[in-house]
């Protein structure tokens, strides 16, 4: 580890788009929603509420298939305006805590908490409150995970979802990374896991002791990436 270790929390807004849909119309609430186009016009899923996603109902599926997975799918037209404005609402919180926020997409984002407007200490609790404000301001549940690189973060906050939080202190990492099978890692997709089990690798912690000349054939420029990971290791 660094000799200061970083402080680093990846939020994650809960099925972002339905939610939004969720919270502006009740008569959606407990039931499967899908925002996205139609069936008829090749539509696909862009955002599927976690009651769509226990029949299978995933983003970037096809709509015509989303139905037939959830014959009882509610469909819903995106409306980005909308969700832009709770997106700006979000960000607002986070950027309130550090001005060391990164946005990936209008529902997740990296802060690095390590020092903070707030002063305080444990990332844990920032999280916590990050949370609690979100929920208050938006009406809308967040996931976060901590830990003390991105990758981690990235990969805790979707651990315990929905409204979830997973810290991942520095004494923890390797046991954490036991856990993990291969595709956790980034830039490995179904086609490049499957090539990896080939080798004999199903679980992260199986990339460190593969041959580098075997691993490189396999993912090429990736193979020193997906070792450096395998480790917990990730200085960006």
């Amino acid at each position: 580890m660094p000799e200061t270790t970083r402080r680093i929390i990846h939020l994650d807004m809960d099925a972002f788009y339905a939610a939004v849909e969720q919270r502006d119309d009740p008569t959606l609430r407990g039931k499967p929603v899908a925002v996205g186009g139609s069936p008829q016009s090749r539509g696909v899923v862009a955002a599927s509420s976690y009651e769509a996603r226990t029949f299978g109902v995933r983003s970037a599926m096809p709509m015509s298939r989303a139905i037939r997975l959830c014959p009882q799918l509610v469909i819903v037209r995106p409306d980005f305006a909308r969700y832009r404005a709770a997106s700006q609402q979000v960000m607002a919180i986070l950027r309130a805590c550090t001005p060391l926020v990164e946005p990936l997409s209008l529902d997740e984002a990296y802060l690095d908490v390590t020092e903070n407007l707030w002063g305080e200490r444990l990332a844990s609790v920032v999280a916590k409150r990050l949370k609690a404000q979100i929920l208050e301001a938006t009406g809308l549940t967040s996931s976060a995970g901590v830990a003390p690189n991105k990758f981690l973060a990235k990969i805790a906050s979707g651990w315990r979802k929905p409204d979830g939080l997973t810290v991942i202190a520095p004494e923890r990492i390797e046991s954490f990374l036991q856990e993990l099978p291969v595709e956790a890692l980034w830039g490995v997709g179904p086609v490049t896991a499957k090539k990896l089990r080939a080798l004999g690798i199903a679980r992260l912690v199986d990339v460190r002791a593969c041959d580098e000349l075997a691993l490189q054939k396999t993912v090429g420029s990736l193979a020193a990436w997906l070792k450096r990971l395998s480790h917990g290791d990730d200085p960006r």
